[in-house]
């Protein structure tokens, strides 16, 4: 007895899936580093990075000699770039501009002028990282952030590679962040990362999937994980289906040369919404660092399975002209720069089963699609109806399946459905909701998910970033959904401000559901 109580008060205590190691009351702030920033002048850095960058210095999260590089193929100078951070933080940050903040941040920037190719231009690169070392104190900690094309990945690893930029002796960290798309099917995607592979080490590798630094989508683990009245309902006995949706009522704007052969499987399912599809269904982790995270999802992954008829279980399209918002918007072939024979889709929409006990034969029904209905990002869980219900025909003509329905942007939250009977003499049963919204809920504002995920970069926490094998797994799903839309011909259209072409509904409707209607 004594020595099982012994063992019981030294058992260490499981950690919390949303508290960091340290005490939580306490802020986690950046050591000496600095970072830096390849692509300066794409829509990501300027409305999302830079802000990120400010949005942390601001919040008192960065050390205060950090420091930013931009490299970029422009004639600048450092006081150049300062001008893109500030006019790009004046209109993008979340937090409120302030110059004291911006002085001591401003004085860690730094531009180097040059191309991918430019053996000159790094050997610039090297020298002032070392001059911000010795100005600035960042200790010969930096990260390199690919905010390129893919196709410019391997161009700049292999030179950061060659002017000893990747790899330092003198124990200081060394990390590269990359964005999505990580390739263009399986085949790429390994090439990638032998590429990334070979100049750094795993952990040092950071891909950046920016929805899983979303407040709503880590709260998946918090809902599921710490409360015990829905995970003994997460499973084939009492749910009917799943739903994750991603849709935009915005077109492709001026990102033609970008989206058209990408088109929205690649952009968005085998990312975002497989990375979603993993955290609903994986199990529970043992811990949650990244090593146990990737295990739990690497198994969900690993189990899907598509369906033996591709052409009844997915769905692509294109959108026509419409009307969205109450403005008249033009089809995908008037966007400027598209091909008259581009067989892109804008609608994606697949049927996945997952092959384990817990889910067996409950399907996972995954859309994603531009100029749709509304912007919005959810997942819904929908259960079952009850076995049997003991009111006339009529009591319930109207009652549909209780569903949890997660919330991921914009209104962040979730909503529980279910049945409540209407005020009255007469026994009539009717859908109600029950919603938590984070903004009615919490006084804490919630950060951008690249405040968070840069913050963890610079931590060498990696919880949040998918690793190489979970790509390599996503595109496995995937890619035969490709090879099977590539031998069917150009995509069904669809009119702008509608929910996507009739054949995604016809793939529920064989199924006797239908899509939920945001």
């Amino acid at each position: 007895m004594a020595d099982r109580d012994a063992r019981t008060q030294t058992k260490a205590p499981r950690a919390n899936p949303l508290r960091d190691p340290q005490d939580k009351r306490l802020p986690r702030i950046a050591g000496p580093c600095g970072l830096v920033l390849f692509g300066v002048t794409g829509d990501l850095s300027r409305k999302k990075i830079m802000p990120a960058i400010y949005d942390l210095a601001n919040r008192g999260l960065l050390p205060p000699g950090f420091s930013m590089v931009g490299f970029a193929r422009r004639e600048w100078h450092d006081q150049d770039f300062a001008q893109i951070v500030h006019d790009s933080v004046k209109q993008y940050a979340r937090t409120e501009f302030r110059e004291e903040v911006w002085r001591q941040l401003a004085a860690g920037f730094r531009f180097v002028p040059g191309d991918f190719s430019d053996d000159v231009a790094f050997e610039h690169l090297r020298r002032t990282i070392e001059e911000l070392d010795e100005e600035r104190g960042t200790a010969g900690n930096h990260a390199f952030y690919l905010s390129i094309p893919p196709k410019f990945f391997g161009d700049v690893v292999r030179q950061l590679h060659e002017h000893k930029l990747a790899s330092p002796d003198d124990g200081s960290w060394r990390r590269v962040v990359v964005e999505k798309p990580f390739g263009h099917d399986l085949t790429s995607a390994r090439e990638l990362n032998d590429v990334l592979d070979g100049v750094f080490p795993p952990e040092s590798v950071f891909r950046i999937d920016h929805y899983l630094g979303k407040e709503t989508v880590q709260n998946i683990l918090a809902i599921r994980f710490a409360n015990a009245m829905f995970e003994p309902l997460w499973n084939s006995n009492y749910v009917d289906h799943v739903q994750i949706t991603m849709a935009e009522d915005i077109g492709i704007g001026g990102r033609a040369g970008y989206y058209d052969g990408i088109g929205a499987a690649r952009d968005v399912i085998q990312n975002h919404l497989l990375q979603l599809l993993a955290l609903v269904a994986m199990e529970e982790p043992i811990s949650f660092d990244a090593a146990s995270l990737v295990t739990e999802k690497l198994k969900v992954l690993s189990s899907v399975r598509l369906p033996a008829r591709l052409d009844l279980t997915t769905a692509r399209g294109q959108y026509d002209a419409g009307w969205s918002g109450g403005v008249k918007v033009p089809g995908f072939f008037d966007e400027e720069g598209i091909p008259a024979d581009s067989h892109t889709e804008t609608y994606a929409a697949v049927k996945l089963h997952i092959d384990t006990r817990r889910w067996a034969n409950v399907p996972f029904y995954l859309r994603t699609g531009k100029r749709l209905g509304r912007r919005v990002t959810e997942v819904a869980v929908v259960f079952k109806q009850a076995p049997h219900q003991p009111f006339s025909a009529t009591a319930t003509e109207d009652l549909t399946h209780n569903a949890l329905v997660i919330r991921v942007q914009p209104d962040e939250g979730m909503t529980l459905r279910f049945g409540s009977k209407v005020p009255g003499t007469a026994m009539e049963i009717r859908d109600v909701s029950m919603d938590f919204a984070y903004g009615g809920a919490f006084t804490e504002s919630s950060p951008e998910a690249y405040e968070r995920l840069i913050l963890d970069v610079l931590l060498g926490d990696p919880p949040l970033f998918p690793r190489h094998a979970e790509v390599e797994a996503s595109w496995k799903i995937l890619d035969p959904v490709l090879e099977h839309w590539a031998r069917r011909g150009k995509p069904d259209a669809y009119p702008s401000g509608t929910w996507g072409p009739a054949s995604a509904d016809k793939m529920l409707v064989r199924d006797g559901r239908s899509w939920r209607r945001p």
